[in-house]
């Protein structure tokens, strides 16, 4: 059974890939962002960021050419258009950054500044995290300035608390049972119908038979 742990301010990543969506204003993707080994910017992103990354990954079209010249040792310039800048940043981690890591041991990348602005991006990016995770081999953790999505497969167990508000959104489940949240899951067929459910105590779990997306908030729901 896979365990997947709360999020804060004190959890360590192997990466951290800023996109330029919304930049961190919440004190958890802040600390996280403050506290990485290493940050790999996507394009644009880069002109947010406060600090030199350790990479920047994209076309340049968002980037200045006074910018461009000032940073020409770190960026690279993936032309290429079927992949997104985010999925072009977790490729190139994989493959020149995180090779040496350990087979056994995951490599955790926190994805930040990957929502907001445009509503089909952040989708997209959403979305992504399976492929990120069963194809390009990385643990990945979507965090914004509310909360956090992970991706699991097969039975899973969450550490939560009371009244954290948790979303369910389905991907090829037949069964998809839940233990501890106020309403019980299972294999929805449509994106919408496992959003807004909630935990009941310091854990929840699933039972189930396929690949699954889970959102959780930093703060309970006030009663």
């Amino acid at each position: 059974m896979s365990k997947f742990q709360l999020i804060n301010e004190d959890c360590e990543f192997d990466t951290v890939i800023l996109a330029n969506g919304d930049y961190p204003q919440h004190n958890v993707p802040k600390s996280i962002l403050r506290n990485a080994p290493r940050v790999v910017c996507c394009d644009g992103a880069a002109l947010q960021y406060i600090g030199k990354p350790t990479v920047i990954i994209g076309d340049g079209d968002s980037l200045p050419e006074k910018f461009q010249s000032q940073y020409s040792d770190i960026i690279v310039h993936i032309s290429e258009q079927e992949d997104n800048d985010l999925t072009k940043a977790t490729k190139y981690i994989t493959q020149q950054l995180l090779c040496s890591t350990p087979a056994k041991k995951a490599k955790l990348v926190a994805y930040l500044g990957a929502t907001g602005k445009r509503e089909d991006h952040t989708l997209a990016n959403i979305f992504l995290l399976p492929r990120y995770k069963f194809e390009l081999g990385v643990e990945p953790v979507m965090i914004t300035d509310n909360g956090y999505f992970m991706v699991a497969e097969g039975d899973s167990e969450w550490e939560s608390f009371t009244r954290q508000q948790v979303s369910i959104f389905n991907l090829s489940c037949t069964r998809l049972d839940s233990e501890g949240l106020r309403w019980n899951s299972y294999a929805y067929k449509q994106l919408w119908q496992g959003s807004l459910n909630e935990s009941l105590g310091s854990e929840f779990r699933f039972k189930a038979d396929g690949k699954y997306i889970v959102y959780r908030t930093f703060e309970g729901k006030k009663i």
